[in-house]
């Protein structure tokens, strides 16, 4: 049967050329990376399509629906869980891959185009990460993406066609849910197992690097099968084993419903964008001109991240030292370090930053409302053209809560904006100008791209008018007014409700 079978497709003796093959310099586990992280994608397409069953991509039904396969479908919360750890497993287990391919120079002549591949590979299963953080509509992949997708806008020249793509709308709901469905359930999948076969089929075609020397490594006792397919398999076992227990001991998160109106919460990013969170926090928080602060915002969110990737992809190229010994790659070897050594200090600093948040707002979250951190909030003044009303705490502290629900994630926390997207409200001469005027740019949203202190802002404002009530816009154009040192009248719910 099997000679029948290979003389019609010739898979017998391809399998058998592929199982029986020598690695260079022995058998390693040092080579089981790239089969754990197919493995990790194998897991994730299984699981996957298993949720496609249940789920609901829309606004309505998406965190129903994700709660329903946690409480009502038998072994889904499990699912759910292997899928999230999955997830995590995957992204890291390339990360080794790439690390490790980086540092034994396997990415020089003649596999220039296999690392090219592999560094999109890592790139698409970014995106797919990111995607898949919305789905389950909760009050994180809300808030969290909200940020990711207001990032992605301020790109120069594409950035308004991207989040116009990304969003599908002037604001984040059920055409933003589909339209991110879509990407991670089909797009980005057969993107991936494209490029998985591409990659694959270049290997055969190279074969393995083996160990960082220069020399051929002699011939070691050791084929691919079965003793390079023994430490893969036992490499992959462990992952799952490890993914497993944390799908059981530590489920997949479901928080509340995403809710605009929630005044708590504070939204945390995926651990694999959590340098990028910190890098982008950092520059916020600096005191210098506004300006400034726009080109940091934009050169951390976009500039930076885009020439790493040109620069991995352009390695091969860039590195002109024949040699693969660890020794003679000084250069490649100590960028490396940096960039991995800030990239992790940057993790930990946004993980401490969001933990401190989660703090503030959840155990004390009287003193979240009152506080005075970040602007003075209780000011007495008649100028600017405002209708003379005094700001007091209690407005000031509704104003904050309102605030940090619903604008925080494109003005930022201290109100400096985000760099060429929404402008900052921080010593803004339209926020202390006329109550009128902001007043209405809160009611009706904002489409056009402005300009403020010299610097262009093209993110669309969605009305905000029906969707809080006169009250909380109110108390959200007052707080804006008299925090981060703005210094203008207070704004009543009448004056809101008389605005056109």
């Amino acid at each position: 049967m099997l000679k029948w079978l290979d003389q019609r497709t010739g898979f017998v003796t391809m399998t058998t050329e592929f199982l029986t093959e020598d690695v260079p310099g022995g058998a390693s586990y040092w080579y089981a990376f790239g089969s754990a992280t197919v493995f990790a994608m194998m897991l994730q397409i299984a699981t996957g399509i298993f949720l496609t069953f249940y789920y609901s991509p829309s606004a309505a039904t998406a965190w129903e629906s994700t709660k329903y396969i946690i409480e009502k479908v038998p072994a889904g919360g499990l699912v759910l869980s292997l899928h999230y750890w999955g997830a995590t497993a995957m992204i890291a287990f390339m990360m080794m891959h790439m690390l490790q391919v980086l540092l034994w120079g396997a990415y020089k002549k003649p596999r220039e185009l296999q690392w090219i591949v592999g560094v999109i590979l890592f790139i698409v299963t970014l995106v797919l990460g990111l995607t898949g953080y919305l789905l389950p509509w909760d009050l994180n992949a809300l808030l969290a993406s909200k940020v990711a997708i207001q990032i992605a806008g301020s790109a120069p020249i594409a950035g308004k066609a991207v989040l116009l793509f990304l969003q599908d709308g002037s604001g984040i709901g059920t055409l933003t849910i589909n339209r991110f469905f879509g990407i991670h359930v089909w797009l980005t999948p057969a993107v991936l197992v494209l490029l998985v076969g591409m990659h694959l089929a270049i290997f055969r075609w190279n074969g393995s690097a083996g160990p960082p020397i220069d020399e051929m490594p002699k011939l070691k006792p050791g084929r691919f099968w079965p003793d390079q397919m023994f430490m893969d398999t036992v490499v992959s076992f462990a992952m799952f084993v490890i993914v497993f227990a944390l799908a059981v001991f530590s489920p997949a998160p479901l928080d509340a419903k995403a809710d605009p109106n929630n005044t708590q919460f504070v939204p945390y990013p995926a651990w694999y964008f959590m340098a990028l969170f910190s890098l982008l926090d950092v520059v916020g928080s600096v005191h210098l001109p506004s300006a400034v602060i726009d080109f940091l915002g934009l050169f951390a969110t976009i500039i930076f991240p885009t020439l790493l990737i040109v620069v991995l992809i352009a390695l091969p190229f860039i590195d002109k030292n024949p040699s693969r010994r660890l020794s003679r790659r000084p250069v490649v070897l100590v960028c490396t370090g940096l960039v991995l050594g800030g990239a992790i200090i940057l993790s930990f600093v946004g993980q401490y930053h969001v933990q401190e948040q989660q703090m503030l707002h959840g155990i004390n979250a009287s003193a979240a409302t009152t506080s005075t951190a970040g602007g003075v909030y209780a000011v007495d003044t008649t100028k600017n053209g405002g209708a003379g009303g005094k700001v007091t705490a209690s407005t000031a502290g509704a104003g904050a809560t309102v605030y940090t629900t619903n604008c925080a994630g494109c003005h930022n926390a201290e109100g400096t904006g985000t760099p060429n997207v929404f402008p900052p409200l921080k010593s803004n001469p339209v926020v202390t100008g006329p109550a009128d005027a902001v007043i209405a740019i809160v009611n009706n949203g904002l489409t056009t791209p402005i300009t403020v202190d010299g610097a262009k802002y093209s993110g669309a404002m969605p009305a905000w008018k029906g969707n809080l009530t006169p009250q909380q816009i109110a108390d959200v154009v007052t707080y804006i007014r008299s925090a981060w040192g703005n210094k203008a009248s207070a704004v009543t719910a009448a004056q809101v409700s008389a605005a056109k």
